[in-house]
């Protein structure tokens, strides 16, 4: 890599950093005001512990020396050898890592203790991401298998939707989602608006500033980067306007949060094949991902009847397997630098049967590891407050601090 395209590499890293502030504003802004601070404590701590897990173990189990294509091997080169350490793949690949753990965050808002969390943080961080990310990018199997996953649709984005699909399932719906009859069968799916809708959009948008890091930092060529920013513009505001077409259809009325949400959904859906795409490939995996945003709200509100706060399994999960499917329908050779053809590019079911598998096997190590933790959590510390602490709200009952004090009515 030249030094030019190394200073950008850091660049791109200290934009996905700031994604965290994306994540956090997205997060608060869609949920209840009386739990800004948790929240915003949760994204300080997913990168502030997601760090320390890291650096003991986290790096090595990523980009050590292969161990039997499964995991790196554990090592401290950051101790003892940091004259010669790699210090750009340690930051870029930290704060990919922060990104993971912090999707879980909105999916189980409102209702986690922040201790629990904190143990879920560091554990996803330490152990969960890091070894499931070298079999995609470390020498790992699925990267010797012909696995392509080139800015984390599965490695990143599947994980974190289905750790977070899983997290909440075993917490349980917050308090008035749904009227259950007396067998306990549910009746009614409520809405619990966000309280501000602002917060919400700024997140957004700085999340889509972020992701032209996330997804171009590592391109090696100025013609692959210039592509990878069109393919990263393209399918999420094609998301968004098939998401408009659809609720405005649907609803009599353009859905904002639904819109927003869509955005998110179509970056998560082009980050797997960003590099590989061309710009019908991006508009068609912006299309899907737009509606399918939609179909899976509600599908987890009113037939799997779980409550997802801020919609992150539909944006992250469901579009995080889109996204890495689709690696293996659109892959082109008229993208620069790219070497894969999909399916519908005359390269046959090969390619799309490598992303099937890479989809299979990272989503059951996820949701088998994460299951674990969260029951090993729920079963030394608990996951869910009180009723009490939800209804009064986390900032006051986990943190002591009120995010709008001058609002609250004494």
């Amino acid at each position: 890599m030249s030094e030019t395209f190394s200073v950008w590499f850091l660049i791109g890293a200290a934009l996905v950093f700031w994604m965290q502030a994306g994540f956090a504003m997205v997060e608060a802004g869609f949920t209840r005001s009386k739990n800004t601070g948790n929240i915003i404590m949760k994204n300080l701590m997913d990168f502030c512990i997601g760090t320390c897990t890291f650096i003991l173990i986290g790096f090595s189990l990523l980009l050590g020396e292969d161990l039997l294509g499964f995991i790196g091997k554990p090592g401290f080169d950051i101790f003892t050898s940091y004259a010669n350490f790699d210090f750009s793949n340690f930051v870029f690949n930290l704060v990919f890592c922060a990104t993971t753990a912090t999707i879980v965050s909105g999916a189980m808002a409102e209702r986690t203790k922040f201790l629990s969390y904190c143990v879920y943080s560091g554990v996803i961080s330490a152990l969960i991401y890091p070894i499931e990310a070298h079999w995609i990018w470390g020498g790992g199997w699925l990267s010797q298998l012909g696995f392509h996953d080139f800015a984390g649709s599965c490695a990143i984005h599947m994980v974190g939707g289905i750790s977070a699909l899983i997290g909440a399932k075993i917490l349980g719906p917050r308090i008035g989602k749904f009227d259950t009859d007396k067998n306990g069968k549910v009746v009614k799916v409520n809405a619990i608006p966000g309280h501000n809708i602002t917060a919400g959009a700024l997140g957004v948008f700085i999340l889509w500033l972020g992701w032209y890091g996330f997804n171009g930092a590592a391109a090696t060529t100025v013609p692959q980067l210039g592509s990878i920013f069109v393919t990263t513009t393209v399918a999420p505001a094609i998301a968004t306007v098939s998401c408009l077409i659809f609720t405005w259809i649907k609803y009599g009325k353009p859905d904002v949060g639904m819109c927003l949400n869509a955005s998110l959904a179509g970056l998560v859906a082009i980050t797997a094949g960003c590099d590989v795409t061309d710009v019908l490939g991006s508009i068609i995996i912006g299309t899907v991902a737009g509606l399918l945003v939609c179909f899976g709200v509600w599908f987890l509100d009113y037939k799997l009847h779980i409550d997802d706060p801020v919609g992150a399994v539909a944006v992250h999960c469901c579009n995080g397997i889109w996204g890495t499917i689709a690696v293996g329908l659109f892959a082109t050779t008229s993208a620069p630098e790219s070497t894969l053809t999909g399916l519908f590019y005359g390269g046959g079911f090969d390619l799309l049967i490598k992303q099937l598998t890479g989809v299979l096997s990272v989503g059951i190590w996820t949701a088998i590891t994460i299951t674990i933790t969260f029951f090993i959590i729920k079963k030394i510390f608990g996951l869910r407050v009180s009723e009490r602490e939800e209804i009064i709200g986390l900032d006051l009952e986990e943190h002591g601090c009120e995010a709008y004090p001058e609002y609250i009515k004494k």
